[in-house]
């Protein structure tokens, strides 16, 4: 089970908005209908409120979803619940790009807040 326990935060340090963007390329869960592994691209965009969340920490999370039976869409959704209920961003964007499997592949994205249209795509 990804286990949000394991985030870690730290004040932002400053009150001025300013945006934050980390990108993980080796995400990992696996399909709940095959066994396979699901291999992914997570994006965090985010401009904090009052803090920032620590990234070996958050590697910790994403690994937490390693061995996790979860579909794409699912795994992004968490991602963004877990992250708001914890951080309480002024917006957030979470964005997944899977790997192709049978020809096709996905790209999910999961908000919160008013994310800018410059960081909106159609």
């Amino acid at each position: 089970m990804p286990n949000a326990a394991l985030l870690e935060f730290f004040d932002s340090p400053t009150d001025a908005p300013f945006l934050i963007e980390h990108v993980s390329d080796e995400f990992t869960s696996v399909c709940p209908k095959t066994g396979h592994p699901d291999f992914g691209v997570i994006t965090l965009r985010y401009v904090p409120a009052a803090v920032c969340v620590e990234l070996k920490s958050l590697k910790l999370y994403y690994q937490s979803f390693r061995n996790e039976g979860i579909f794409y869409e699912a795994v992004t959704n968490q991602i963004r619940d877990d992250l708001q209920s914890a951080m309480s961003p002024r917006w957030m964007q979470i964005i997944t790009e899977w790997r192709g499997r049978g020809g096709i592949r996905s790209r999910i994205v999961a908000t919160a807040g008013e994310v800018p249209a410059e960081y909106l795509r159609a």
